[in-house]
């Protein structure tokens, strides 16, 4: 990454974790006694944390409001002639940001710290190439390992390692049909050896799972309680088990998905200038340092991973998503999943 640049209603109401009624402003966002209206699929507490950090430094509330991926994207379209949010923060990476281009719900804003950031570097996207999203954090796909079950010279080190037979019926992975994770390491398959070769790889694979829940993080918690040995999922679900004192680890595959987790500024939000205040916090000191805290990898240069993961030293692993080829297969590849393991 270029080193100028760095330094330079009922269904989404889930939980509203800080602040009052959504949307709206007190005195049309020029700053303090304005409020901020943020959407996020994030824990809870840590996007909670975030805001009042945030609203320490600027005085200035934030909302935050919480629920599902695609339950906010669906209230966003919902609400497109009158949104009522400012800011989309995280989705589990760029996928669900970049299908969202074309709705017309993301509107355009990429702080000064990110202006130079090439769109794509080491071959993971930073930022929309026409200013919808901006990266800021860093999410790896690779595996989790149970260390009581699984040393750390017998874990799997390649996509390839899981269908060895020492794995039968001690895998888990998320459900592909619904976790845009498992989607993820589907469609990684298919860019990088074709599609025949990908479906020949899960039907091996499928048959080395225990299970395959829905949600994203429920593998990785499978393997801190000892119900599967390795689990497919992102780096910072299994540091989280690891930091509770869990019997966990993680691997960085050879070869796997590396991707920011972004942001975007909400298309005729009734808080645009508030919005983009946020985001450029969301880059800051105080804000990476809480997303390292929640053992996030971070963007700025100033701030020190939790984990052993780093930008640095994961880019090597990354491989370049045919963001074009997701976009347009994406829905009829999980359809497809469905029809052939479900």
């Amino acid at each position: 990454m270029k080193r100028a640049g760095l330094m330079a209603a009922s269904i989404l109401l889930a939980a509203s974790v800080l602040g009052g009624c959504a949307g709206g402003s007190s005195d049309g966002g020029s700053g303090k006694g304005s409020r901020i209206t943020l959407y996020s699929p994030e824990t809870p507490d840590f996007t909670k944390e975030l805001a009042q950090k945030y609203q320490e430094t600027h005085d200035e509330k934030v909302d935050v409001h919480y629920a599902g991926t695609n339950v906010l994207v669906n209230q966003m379209l919902a609400e497109k002639d009158n949104p009522k949010a400012d800011v989309w923060y995280g989705g589990g990476g760029i996928l669900p940001f970049e299908a969202a281009v074309e709705k017309g719900i993301l509107g355009k804003y990429i702080p000064d710290f990110a202006a130079d950031w090439d769109i794509v570097e080491n071959g993971i996207k930073m930022k929309h190439g026409d200013g919808n999203y901006v990266g800021v954090e860093i999410f790896v796909l690779g595996f989790a390992y149970n260390t009581e079950l699984v040393t750390e010279e017998e874990a799997p080190k390649t996509w390839e390692d899981l269908l060895d037979p020492k794995w039968e019926g001690k895998i888990q992975f998320p459900n592909p049909a619904a976790s845009g994770t498992a989607t993820l390491m589907v469609m990684d398959q298919m860019m990088r050896n074709g599609e025949d070769e990908a479906w020949a790889y899960f039907e091996k694979l499928v048959k080395q799972a225990n299970s395959m829940p829905d949600s994203g993080s429920t593998p990785t918690k499978s393997v801190s309680m000892g119900e599967a040995h390795i689990a497919v999922g992102f780096d910072f679900m299994a540091y989280e088990q690891k930091a509770k004192g869990e019997s966990v680890d993680f691997v960085v595959p050879d070869k796997t998905p590396v991707l920011v987790n972004p942001v975007s500024i909400i298309e005729g939000g009734p808080n645009e200038e508030g919005g983009k205040r946020f985001i450029d916090f969301l880059l800051s000191k105080d804000a990476q340092q809480i997303m390292a805290n929640w053992y996030h990898i971070p963007i700025n240069p100033e701030v020190e991973s939790k984990t052993p993961l780093t930008l640095d030293n994961i880019k090597e692993h990354a491989v370049e998503l045919d963001i074009d080829w997701v976009n347009a297969n994406y829905d009829r590849v999980r359809s497809e999943w469905q029809a052939k393991f479900q």
